[in-house]
């Protein structure tokens, strides 16, 4: 008789349907929580997300929590899940089926430190250094469970809250999702990847980044509680970290006593035992400024030099990001060797294409011939260069 690894046949395949009962049963469990209070559960989810005299979405507070924890277990994989919030006595509830016992830990846990940030809020509000364009938003409606690593920003924009009512909704998300996925990560796994914790959990309006900061102090026990909590797996394990832009990697020198560069390692521990590898990158954005012609006195050549430069630092920040979580343990170092190889020497063809086509917004043809130019070629063969320097210092948000 056939055996699989010393067993019979039918005995093997008996244990295998076992095993995926077991798995299908884990997933099916009913997870009930008490969120709070409605007064807690309104602070919370910034309710209501978008009213003036007239909501853009017409939600009611249960509605709104349903909307965001629906998000949640989507993006933990949990396709058939189901979620249903209700009130009673002045008490929110959340039930949610389709998902593995104990699913409420990392919801609770994020409920908490919520409570650290609206409390640091509130008495950045009664220092009167509140503005009255900014919203307190938490990273609601992201992977609780199901997280590959972890993206360190510095604040939400406005409109993810008041026009998406999805924290992964922004000019800054939607560019690195695109980057990850020319990294082989599916587009519909991407936000496994872009698990969040802002330094400032404000969402405000675009060019607030320097009014904010001044603001970091406010939510020290947050942003470390936050940190904590989402820098390691399920099983305890680190998750790659990457820190964007230049307020964040200053907040992780003051904070963990680590100097992390642009394509910088570091490492920083969280909690005891628990070793975080993180890689400095360039802010999502930032290569908007550093290919605008205006800060080189309009001089379109070196524009392009300093926006390609950017684009492979990027896309070899994403490599690094989705090599480092799609395959847990890896050396961090020997990962980032090899993704600055790929994108920035192996590949440079394909990183000034994608420069031209989602930055100067040619065609793929158009960007094809750009690249096969003399002038970009040359460019190309400096990608590993210092960037050119640029008329004008960048702003510091990015």
């Amino acid at each position: 008789m056939l055996k699989i690894a010393g067993l019979s046949l039918p005995l093997a395949l008996a244990t295998l349907t076992l095993s995926s009962l077991t798995m299908s049963t884990m997933a099916q469990a009913n997870v009930d929580l008490k969120l709070g209070n409605t007064e807690r559960v309104t602070q919370l989810f910034a309710y209501p997300n978008n009213c003036s005299v007239i909501c853009f979405r017409n939600w009611t507070l249960e509605q709104t929590v349903e909307h965001y924890l629906t998000q949640s277990v989507k993006r933990d994989g949990y396709s058939t899940a189901k979620v249903k919030v209700k009130t009673t006595n002045n008490q929110l509830y959340a039930s949610i089926s389709g998902v593995p016992k104990g699913y409420d830990k990392p919801l609770t846990a994020l409920l908490n430190a919520g409570d650290l940030a609206h409390q640091g809020a509130s008495k950045l509000n009664a220092d009167g250094k509140w503005s009255y364009s900014w919203y307190l938003f938490l990273p609601l409606g992201m992977a609780l469970e199901n997280r590959k690593s972890v993206e360190l920003l510095h604040f939400p924009p406005d409109y993810s809250l008041t026009q998406a009512q999805d924290y992964l909704k922004s000019a800054t998300t939607d560019r690195w999702a695109t980057l990850l996925t020319a990294n082989n990560i599916p587009a519909d796994q991407t936000p496994g990847y872009q698990t969040i914790v802002d330094i400032a959990p404000i969402a405000a309006p675009a060019t607030a980044g320097k009014d904010l900061e001044g603001v970091y102090g406010y939510f020290q026990d947050y942003q470390t509680t936050m940190v904590k909590q989402v820098s390691q797996n399920a099983s305890g394990g680190a998750l790659p970290m990457v820190a964007f832009g230049a307020p964040v990697r200053n907040w992780i020198k003051q904070q963990y006593g680590a100097t992390v560069s642009v394509l910088g390692l570091a490492q920083i521990s969280p909690s005891a035992g628990l070793n975080v590898p993180v890689l400095g990158s360039n802010h999502p954005s930032y290569i908007w400024y550093a290919a605008d012609p205006a800060n080189y006195n309009d001089d379109e050549a070196k524009a392009d030099a300093a926006g390609l430069k950017v684009m492979g630092q990027d896309l070899s920040a994403a490599c690094w990001q989705a090599g480092m979580g799609s395959k847990p343990g890896s050396d961090p170092a020997a990962q980032l060797k090899s993704c600055t190889q790929t994108w920035q020497v192996t590949q440079k063809e394909q990183t000034c294409e994608m420069f031209y086509t989602s930055v100067r917004k040619l065609t793929q043809e158009q960007a094809q011939a750009k690249c096969a130019s003399a002038p970009v070629k040359s460019q190309l063969e400096q990608l590993k260069a210092p960037a050119p320097s640029m008329s004008a210092e960048a702003p510091p948000h990015i």
